[in-house]
């Protein structure tokens, strides 16, 4: 089957919910799933989930396998002429939700022989270094490629700077043409 559901209660499910009163976790394993879905539909099931009441929290485990879900925006045209948005096409090969009971959804790639036992936080790049700092700090045989790599990088940015400018008189102009035939015109 595609979709399979499991609630677990009982002292079986204390390890993934320590916390949780009635020790209860529910299930969701979904596989081979290749669906097409409105916007209109996901945007219809919003009254469904709204409640008066905050309900109490469920852990509960989605496990997702080779699932691909196509997004189509059934709405009606901003303009008549408009061909529409394209689709939108979520493709996964394998991932874990994770929902403990405090409330909080954990995205987590399944633990396999290759990957590693640890789970580590994603690190933020640091912005890169000026060009200075790392030629200094390169071995002397590297030194003359990163200098031509350097200067190749500054010849590359002169002529970016020179299309923007161009582009931006383009844009001038085409703002003055405009504002010819209609003067109140505002970008």
């Amino acid at each position: 089957p595609e979709l399979s559901l499991r609630l677990e209660g009982g002292p079986g499910t204390a390890a993934p919910s320590p916390r949780a009163e009635p020790p209860d976790l529910l299930r969701v394993l979904l596989r081979g799933c290749h669906t097409e879905l409105c916007t209109s539909s996901l945007t219809g099931l919003g009254p469904f989930l709204e409640d008066e009441i905050i309900p109490e929290v469920i852990p509960m485990e989605i496990e997702v396998v080779d699932a691909k879900i196509t997004l189509k925006d059934d709405s009606p045209p901003v303009y008549p002429t408009s061909p529409g948005p394209v689709p939108i096409t979520l493709a996964v090969d394998h991932i874990v939700v994770r929902r403990r009971d405090d409330g909080v959804f954990y995205l987590t790639a399944p633990q396999g022989k290759d990957s590693p036992k640890e789970e580590k936080p994603v690190s933020v790049p640091e912005e890169p270094k000026a060009p200075a700092e790392s030629v200094l700090a390169a071995p002397a045989g590297a030194r003359g490629l990163q200098l031509k790599q350097v200067s190749e990088l500054q010849r590359e940015l002169q002529t970016m700077k020179l299309a923007l400018a161009e582009a931006n008189m383009d844009k001038a102009h085409l703002l003055q043409e405009i504002r010819k035939y209609n003067p109140l015109f505002q970008l």
